[in-house]
């Protein structure tokens, strides 16, 4: 087998669609951020929902993770499927196709009478939302080309990707308290309206960028091993990493995907070609958005523990108090996309991100059982914030640079997978970590309320020790592996032409 470089068919690139789509490019960049805002939103808005969706629809504490196990599986393991149909009927079709079935998942969702019926809607949520993400960052990355404006582009993409959990921690917090637990999937009918509208109104047909056969043994290969790193890791959370079903599943996990990558290298029509993940701008892209997804949920899902369950505070004033980092990302994502990405390239900022990310967070875990929030939490949100703009904003900038119209939906795909497999892994580890930290503290201690406050802190200040560290292990990567240079010269070294596999 050999491959040949080839320029891009002109029958599959629909250049006079993305001309069409550029004059209209700031109308549709705000179309894509609604629609992207509302997939990052779920994977937080309905976790402070869940106890009082549990206490309504009357099931366990084991149950209650399938709610937030059953979109992940389902999100995680057809992300690619999901770039591989955008870039065969075309973008705007499986935008719209998206966010259609995620609002009638999430209509089903707010209306469930009974645990499988909510379990059952969040799953089609999943499906739809991995049909979603990519079509919505393959059309930021074929509607804004020019250098310039893709940097403005990219930064608000990234400000919301970064934000959208801290956001939907907020949003969670005020419709459960005020209205319902219900309208934590309801309020998803408000933004899919509102983006089916734009998408219908600014974004022309595109016609489909890839023709190839479709990657059958490669699909059910990488469909079926991303399932069993989620479920392993979801697995691991619930019950332990010694588990036989643990190991199991990620054993099963690893060597399914290592046969997909095998697999890969032989297909005439890949699903994922091996050209957009070995390009090191990409591939360290990539890897950075993996560690930063491992480490960020140290901060999310802990930091909301701290503030509620040590010092007492509501899902609403939890969700404010995260705030301040939202604003210092938005604002550092665009300060990183527009000026300091062109100038630089990714490998002089995005590693450096993820130390200030490291740092914040080891400060972090110094807090005590009656830190100020205004002393000892809220600056070093603001650095962490800081800390995400540099690093996680330009990395999708980065890790879709140079892609070819036919490689930007499974190219999009596999850096949203990045992220959805870290938050996987970040997940359980973080939280089996913490829960070892409780067991540990409490051995010689008798259960007392306050031993049992003091162990849960010693819990939520371990997360934050290890997310620091993985934060560390992040930059290190990122820095070895992303190409030096600034961004037009890394823009010239990317650029990829289509493969004719002969």
């Amino acid at each position: 087998m050999s491959t040949t470089e080839t320029l891009p068919r002109s029958d599959g690139d629909g250049i006079s669609d993305r001309a069409s789509n550029h004059k209209m490019r700031w109308w549709i960049l705000a179309v894509l951020g609604v629609a992207q805002l509302m997939v990052i939103l779920d994977n937080t808005i309905v976790n402070i929902a869940l106890p009082t969706a549990q206490h309504d629809l009357h099931f366990s504490n084991a149950d209650r993770q399938w709610i937030v196990t059953a979109y992940s599986l389902a999100f995680g393991s057809l992300l690619l499927l999901g770039g591989r149909i955008g870039d065969i009927i075309g973008r705007k079709r499986a935008l719209l196709i998206g966010l259609v079935g995620f609002a009638v998942a999430s209509a089903i969702g707010g209306a469930s009478v009974s645990f499988p019926m909510l379990v059952i809607a969040r799953t089609i949520q999943g499906a739809f939302g991995a049909l979603l993400a990519p079509s919505v960052l393959a059309l930021l990355t074929t509607t804004f080309s020019d250098p310039a404006e893709r940097g403005k582009a990219f930064g608000i993409y990234g400000g919301i990707a970064g934000a959208g959990g801290a956001l939907g921690l907020l949003l969670g917090g005020i419709l459960t308290s005020y209205a319902s637990w219900r309208w934590t999937l309801f309020v998803n009918l408000a933004f899919a309206a509102v983006a089916t509208v734009g998408a219908l109104l600014w974004l022309k047909n595109d016609r489909a960028a890839d023709h190839d056969p479709l990657d059958f043994p490669g699909l059910f290969l990488v469909t079926g091993g991303l399932f069993s790193l989620v479920y392993g890791f979801s697995h691991a959370e619930t019950t332990a990493w010694s588990n036989p079903f643990t190991i199991g599943f990620l054993i099963l996990g690893v060597v399914l995907l290592g046969a997909f990558a095998y697999l890969e290298t032989r297909a005439k029509y890949p699903l994922l070609p091996l050209r957009i993940v070995i390009n090191r701008t990409r591939g360290g892209s990539m890897l950075a958005m993996l560690f930063a997804s491992i480490g960020i949920f140290g901060v999310f899902l802990f930091l909301t523990y701290y503030l509620q369950g040590t010092l007492g505070w509501s899902p609403v004033k939890t969700g404010l108090g995260f705030l301040p980092m939202v604003a210092a990302l938005a604002t550092m994502a665009q300060v990183s996309n527009r000026f300091l990405l062109p100038r630089f390239g990714p490998k002089a900022i995005v590693p450096i991100g993820l130390l200030v990310d490291a740092a914040a967070l080891y400060m972090l875990h110094m807090v005590g059982l009656h830190t100020a929030y205004a002393s000892h939490v809220l600056p070093y949100l603001i650095l962490l914030g800081f800390g995400f703009g540099l690093s996680l904003a330009p990395s999708f900038s980065t890790g879709t640079l140079g892609l070819a119209p036919h490689d930007a939906g499974v190219g999009s795909a596999t850096l949203n997978t990045s992220q959805q497999v870290g938050g996987s892994i970040g997940t359980a580890l973080l939280n089996t970590l913490a829960a070892g930290a409780v067991t540990a503290y409490m051995v010689g201690r008798a259960a007392t309320p306050a031993n049992l406050r003091a162990a849960a802190l010693h819990s939520y200040t371990t997360a934050f020790l290890f997310s620091s560290l993985i934060f560390v292990a992040g930059a290190v990567v990122a820095g070895l592996v992303l190409e030096r240079g600034n961004l037009a010269a890394l823009a010239k070294g990317t650029t990829e032409v289509s493969a004719t596999h002969t």
